[in-house]
């Protein structure tokens, strides 16, 4: 039976806005501004949010300091009062190490489900170790992405860590197309591809000349 993540997530914020009092906090994981624009607008109301960079799989040094910058920027543009935390910058421990066997796989395939669980194993672990209440990922807000890979990620990370993930399937209800209108509204830098090596050489390789 196919889950409706969106609605399993918007059961637990009617849970948190009825038992009221303090905001729980929630660690945020984000691979860019644009995904993380419409996800922090919705869950603001209820969470006291902290932001988690960590994204090994952007092989680009470059590319990986420029998706950063933009997060930070962002947040001052909005002016929120949400913290950035930048994880450990290290891909060929931290991916290529980890997805080895799996480089020509296709975009969408096992060796995405294996970067999803990386980064959201990563924030799972910061998370309890921080005393957070709730963790999750911005990963569901692209349509390119396994929403149910996701979402089974966070779930066997919330037993093996003992801490609430949140559910989401954040492109739904328009939410998608709301974060290409904030990019164009903010002049975000939106990419083309997920970040990692493998992606960039299929879309070129896909590419019309």
């Amino acid at each position: 039976m196919k889950i409706n993540y969106d609605l399993e997530m918007q059961k637990i914020l009617e849970n948190i806005k009825k038992e009221g009092g303090s905001k729980p906090k929630l660690l945020l994981h984000s691979c860019c501004a644009p995904c993380c624009s419409t996800v922090i607008e919705l869950l603001k109301e209820y969470f006291e949010i902290t932001i988690f960079y960590y994204n090994p799989n952007i092989t680009e040094n470059d590319e990986y300091h420029k998706r950063y910058e933009e997060m930070i920027e962002y947040i001052k543009k909005r002016h929120y009062d949400i913290p950035v935390k930048e994880g450990r910058y290290n891909p060929k421990e931290d991916f290529f190490e980890k997805i080895k066997g799996l480089e020509d796989r296709k975009e969408g395939g096992e060796r995405c489900y294996k970067c999803y669980n990386l980064r959201m194993q990563e924030t799972a672990q910061k998370a309890a170790e921080e005393g957070y209440d709730y963790f999750t990922t911005a990963l569901s807000i692209s349509p390119m992405k396994n929403s149910a890979w996701i979402n089974e990620i966070g779930e066997k990370l919330e037993k093996e860590y003992k801490i609430k993930y949140l559910y989401g399937d954040f492109k739904k209800k328009g939410r998608y197309v709301e974060s290409i209108k904030i990019s164009k509204e903010y002049n975000l830098y939106r990419q083309d591809y997920c970040g990692c090596i493998f992606s960039k050489l299929e879309r070129k390789a896909n590419s019309p000349l």
